[in-house]
């Protein structure tokens, strides 16, 4: 199948073929024929197989041509980062058409975001936030919109958007195409899609939280953070490393890494997380996607919005203890069809984690043995009372009964730590003798 047998015209064929696309994926095989057939549609496919242009090809051709001034239709993403990619994914393959494309995010006043609307428009990108805001004061009209695109569906039930999109499905007309993407599909995203799609055609082209064959999948087992920060040294040493993402839990270890990493090498780096203006986080990504930065440290707030096909390796400097963003960041690696490689490190509190998402993935990683370059350093106090706390925790849902080691006194914490035995001798009861 190519992309001429979607009876698409003339003005989108050329796009496409400019864009480098050559054969439709197979989600795009199956979605496409069905939305230029008006359906609703609940499609589930891996990350990077070609979702955005599944529903932006034939949305386009069923609008073809600019008209009125009002929206027809409105693509719904849970970040500005992803925004961004489709906006631009709808101008590439939109630009042999007059048909006009606003983004609507929050980060930044909505002075622009306004004047752009009010030049008319016929397809805008939002996120649920600034979409109410907007419409709540009458600077956004939604009368004429005829579909409607949920991309990432489940990231926007996560991230508590879900009192925003009621609102949003109240005021929109209710005769429309809806449409309902994600790569997965847990059950919150399936009772919503009960309520949110009449009579969908479900694709499915792989089960939901499926990864990519193109992404060989590592592990290491990293006692603590100086020795994780170790072994990233010693892997971005490596010049197969082109293009890497380093993913971490918070902001704190993304600016730590950041500076650890500019003050110790020669590396070109970047960092994007939520306390990060969105001009800064936008100028880092195109840093990045031009080929100008080898290494960008993020947490999940970019999981999902970075769209670059030649990410050659992702690092989860932590396991996830959401298992969906698993899924979701090694993504970023293996798109269009291209090899990548995901290397995730773990303290012992995240081989749990690891294993919960090797059952959800449905697939062994494989766990190599740390490299003898890498010094492995002696976990300190306070970082080994964490790691026991989050052990206790997992420990104590499955036996309710266990008190756990974290109750211990701070220097048998430090005797286990320098492998020393530690025992426990119980106090002796002595019984008073009764002075009547």
């Amino acid at each position: 199948m190519t992309f001429k047998d979607f009876d698409l015209n003339k003005q989108l064929l050329q796009a496409v073929a400019e864009a480098g696309y050559e054969l439709p994926t197979p989600i795009q095989q199956k979605a496409i024929p069905a939305i230029i057939g008006g359906q609703d549609i609940l499609g589930i496919a891996q990350t990077g197989t070609g979702k955005t242009a599944a529903y932006l090809l034939p949305t386009l051709m069923k609008i073809k041509f600019a008209s009125g001034k009002y929206p027809r239709v409105l693509v719904l993403v849970p970040t500005r980062e992803l925004g961004v990619q489709v906006l631009e994914n709808a101008q590439v393959l939109g630009k042999y058409t007059d048909l006009r494309f606003v983004s609507i995010y929050g980060g930044l006043g909505p002075k622009t975001q306004i004047e752009n609307l009010q030049k008319g428009s016929d397809l805008i990108v939002a996120t649920p936030g600034r979409l109410i805001e907007l419409y709540s004061k009458g600077d956004l009209v939604l009368k004429d919109i005829k579909t409607l695109i949920l991309d990432e569906a489940d990231r926007m039930l996560d991230m508590g958007f879900m009192p925003q999109i009621r609102r949003l499905l109240e005021i929109l007309p209710t005769k429309r195409q809806n449409l309902l993407f994600s790569a997965t599909f847990p059950e919150k995203v399936n009772k919503f899609s009960a309520e949110f799609l009449e009579w969908p055609v479900r694709i499915e082209v792989a089960p939901s939280a499926t990864t990519v064959d193109t992404v060989e999948q590592f592990a290491y087992q990293a006692p603590n953070f100086h020795t994780k920060l170790g072994l990233l040294m010693h892997l971005l040493e490596n010049d197969s490393l082109s293009r890497v993402i380093v993913f971490v839990k918070t902001r704190q270890y993304a600016e730590n890494i950041f500076r650890y990493l500019g003050r110790k090498t020669n590396y070109t780096i970047r960092t994007i997380h939520a306390n990060k203006g969105q001009n800064t986080r936008l100028n880092s990504f195109e840093d990045f996607k031009s080929g100008n930065v080898r290494i960008l440290v993020c947490t999940d707030v970019s999981s999902r919005g970075i769209d670059i096909t030649d990410v050659s390796h992702v690092i989860n400097f932590d396991v996830p203890t959401v298992y969906e963003d698993y899924v979701h960041r090694i993504g970023r690696t293996g798109r269009a069809l291209k090899a990548g490689t995901s290397i995730t490190f773990m303290n012992p509190a995240e081989e749990h984690h690891l294993m919960n998402i090797e059952e959800l993935i449905r697939m062994k990683i494989t766990v190599l043995p740390l490299p003898p370059e890498v010094f492995v350093t002696e976990t300190p106090i306070e970082e080994n009372q964490e790691i026991l706390k989050t052990l206790d925790a997992l420990k104590k849902r499955a036996d309710p009964t266990f008190q756990g080691a974290f109750h211990e006194k701070k220097w048998m914490i430090k005797a286990r730590a320098e492998g020393k035995k530690v025992v426990i001798r119980k106090a002796k009861t002595v019984k008073k003798k009764n002075k009547y």
